[in-house]
Order: C-alpha cells, then structure tokens, then sequence
C-alpha cells in the first residue's frame, strides 16, 4: 500500500492547481475563467473529493484531512454560486414544460432507456452468477475497493462525507448526462457507446456485489437515489439520439436548421435530466448512506420511482391536452 508520505508527494501538485483556481474564481468570478480552466477546475475537483475519501478511510492524521475537506468546501461552494435566474420561469419549465417536451419525444427515450437498462440487465444477471467475469469488464481493485465499501464493517461508516460529497455526486451525475447529450453530434454513435458501455459497468457491478454477498447494503442505499438517476441517464441519452437523428434525418431543412429546431427541445430535455441528477446526488448524498432500516429505504424507494413515472407521464398534461 502507498504511503501517506508518497501519495501527498504524487498528489500535492494538483491539490495546489485546484487551490489556485478556487483563489482565481473568488477574486474574478467564475465566469471570468478560461474553458480549459472550468474543465480542469471540475476534474479536479472530483479528484480531490476522491482524495479525501481516501485520506478519511486511511486514517492519515486530521492535518491532512482538515486541508482537504477545506479544498472540497470551497470547491462544493463554488459549483452553486449561479448566476441569479427567472425562478419563476424555470419552476414552470420543471413542473409542466420538461415533461411535456420528453413526452412529445419519448421514441428516443424508450430507444435510449432499451440501450441502457437491458445491457445492465443482462450484465447484471450473468456476472451474479459469475462474479469472476467482472473482471473483464472493470479493474481488479475498483472491485476490490467496491467490495470493501460495501462491507459490513466499512458499509456503518460510509457516508460520513455527506454534505462534501454532494458537490461530487452532483458533479459527477451531471457530467455523466451531458456527455450522453453531447456525443449525439456523433451521428449519434457516441450516445449509443456511452449508454451501452455505462449499462454494462453498472450492471457488472451489481451483479459482482451481489454475487458475492452484499446485495443487502448495496440496494438499500441505490434503491432511492436510483429512481432519479438511472431514468436520467436515460433521458439525456433520449435526448443524445435526437441530436443525431436530426443530423442524419434532416428532412427538408438543412442540417443546421434541422438542428436548431431539434436540438432546441433535446436541450431542453438534457437540461431536464441535468436537474434530476441534481436531486439524485442530493438524495444520494444525505439519503442513501443514511442509518435508517432498509424496511424504510425500501419503502421510500419505491415511492420515488413512482414519483418519476408519475411525473414524466402526467405533469403539465392539462395544459397539454388544452
């Protein structure tokens, strides 16, 4: 195992990067940032939070993880501080025109959700009974590392990091939609990867962590924050295959104009989806790792999923059918 004393050594140069970003957010403005400093900026702030759940779980002295929860902090901090909007119009687009718009769309979801949740499935199914073949699939200590999270023993004190973690997830959750939206300029190709590929991961994981005996801890914490997650992905990825089909299928229009009014409404869509990972990674930060009786996550779950469905399929139709 790395020392404490050669991991800050491999580590140090870009924990020193990030903070020199966060110095340069607070006294410019994020807007003010270059592109390549914003990305930069979001892969290392996950990197830190990474680094913190590491230092934490190790036990490498309270001056270390004080200096890194403090970079996450700041980090968390900075991600919400949004431009002020018309919060009005953006409460009427989430309650009424975002399911209406997914609605009038939803072949691209049916086909996106196929591409995502049967590879998972199936993936899910065969690694259970197998568990050697996910490492064909995922790295040996990525298993490793989930299966130890997973534990009894570790499982009683994850999510000690809630509220830092939260910027990560949310982070993370949306960065995961909006490459499934944005690779639809791929002719749609790299949306179809991206959902096949993340159904499989997530599937192989399933199935590895049940089959070897902790599928007790691992569905009562996704069960809740799933119901949002998993049906965003999709949604994004619904929103991907627009993208491409109206590059490949432009119809009388030219392509540009093909996009303009297509992928008017995919962003919209994506824009939808982004906002549910943002309630997926709050409930998956302060929820999920929860000590509460799973009897009770179960329950909760299962609500949410209604929720969702309830919401994607009857929201705003009133004014729909008016």
């Amino acid at each position: 195992m790395i020392s404490k004393r050669e991991y800050r050594r491999k580590r140090q140069a870009d924990w020193t990067r990030f903070e020199a970003l966060i110095h340069k957010v607070d006294n410019k403005g994020w807007k003010k940032l270059s592109g390549n400093d914003a990305s930069q900026f979001s892969q290392l702030f996950r990197e830190v939070c990474h680094d913190l759940s590491i230092v934490r779980t190790r036990d490498w002295g309270a001056g270390l993880t004080s200096y890194l929860n403090d970079l996450v902090t700041k980090g968390h901090n900075i991600f919400y501080k949004a431009p002020p909007t018309r919060s009005h119009d953006f409460f009427a687009f989430l309650s009424r025109g975002f399911p209406r718009i997914f609605r009038r769309n939803i072949g691209f979801f049916i086909t996106a959700a196929a591409m995502f949740f049967l590879p998972l499935l199936i993936t899910w199914i065969v690694v259970q009974n197998r568990p050697e073949l996910a490492t064909r699939i995922l790295p040996v200590q990525q298993l490793d590392q989930m299966e130890d999270m997973y534990a009894e023993a570790e499982f009683e004190e994850f999510g000690t990091d809630r509220a830092a973690m939260g910027g990560f997830y949310v982070m993370n959750n949306v960065g995961i939609a909006l490459r499934c939206f944005a690779m639809g300029v791929l002719l749609g190709t790299g949306t179809v990867y991206l959902l096949l590929t993340n159904g499989i991961v997530i599937g192989a994981t399933f199935g590895y962590l049940i089959g070897k005996g902790h599928g007790e801890n691992l569905l009562s914490f996704v069960v809740s924050h799933g119901s949002f997650e998993l049906t965003a992905i999709a949604v994004a990825g619904g929103a991907g295959l627009m993208l491409g089909e109206a590059i490949v299928h432009p119809g009388q229009r030219t392509r540009i104009d093909s996009l303009r009014t297509r992928g008017l409404e995919a962003v919209q869509i994506a824009g939808g989806a982004a906002v549910m990972l943002m309630v997926a990674a709050m409930i998956e930060a302060f929820w999920s790792p929860a000590p509460i009786a799973d009897e009770i996550k179960y329950t909760a779950g299962g609500m949410l999923w209604l929720l969702v469905i309830l919401y994607l399929t009857l929201a705003g139709r009133g004014e729909e059918v008016a």
